[in-house]
């Protein structure tokens, strides 16, 4: 009915609009807080340490939930969480520098004994087998104390134990890979969570660039097609 007082007229409806409008941001804001903070969140591979499982330019998603602390016992049914299994592919903050995040795959867990003979990984005494593990360079860096750490440690690493939590972490790529051979193991805070899949992949000259029309340009001829929706392994 026309004079119904019940029914906003006027002025007052367009009063109330904003009011709406503000309320449902909001909400979209907060709900869009809580996925990054606790569920899910992007990430972009900077470097060619994992290649071949991930390249640099690689955008993945992240599962965050999945090695965070247990949930309500309502919501472990929906989002389930597991301890970090060896070979896990892990998001991590870089113990030397916490405001950078790494990529790398978990190759020993918490009581391990670890070591690097001659580019071969052994765990508790046995090699490792490592189907996913490349090496780029076919040069041997012997345990010569007159060689750089450096080169020495990439291909010869002493037995070890894995502290308890912490994770021994390296690069697939593991003759370009920056990881647990030279800066020691990932503690347990520092995980970020485990990379899904891919959703998006781009050389990453053209996905970094601050350039927008040859980004869109590109966009179709240089989106590595194949890559989309991989799932990260």
């Amino acid at each position: 009915m026309a004079g119904d007082p019940a029914v906003p007229r006027g002025p007052l409806a367009r009063r109330t609009t904003p009011a709406e409008y503000l309320e449902a941001t909001l909400v979209a804001v907060v709900l869009a807080l809580f996925v990054r903070t606790f569920l899910f969140q992007a990430f972009v591979v900077p470097s060619p340490s994992m290649e071949r499982t991930l390249l640099a330019g690689d955008h993945v998603m992240v599962n965050k939930f999945v090695f965070g602390p247990r949930a309500a016992a309502a919501l472990d049914r929906f989002l389930p969480r597991r301890p970090v299994r060896r070979g896990d592919v892990i998001v991590f903050k870089f113990p030397e520098d916490p405001r950078r995040d790494f990529v790398k795959r978990a190759v020993a867990l918490p009581g391990d004994s670890l070591e690097i003979r001659d580019k071969m990984l052994f765990v508790d005494s046995r090699r490792e087998n490592e189907p996913r593990a490349t090496h780029s360079d076919a040069r041997l860096w012997g345990d010569d104390p007159d060689l750089p750490e450096a080169l020495r440690r990439r291909d010869q690493v002493s037995a070890l134990r894995v502290p308890p939590d912490s994770f021994f972490a390296m690069g697939d790529n593991r003759d370009n890979s920056y990881d647990s051979r030279f800066w020691g193991p990932v503690p347990a805070g520092n995980l970020k969570g485990r990379p899904l899949l891919i959703y998006w992949s781009h050389p990453p000259d053209v996905a970094g660039s601050r350039q927008p029309l040859r980004w869109i340009g590109d966009f179709f001829s240089q989106t590595r097609w194949s890559r989309t929706f991989l799932a990260v392994r």
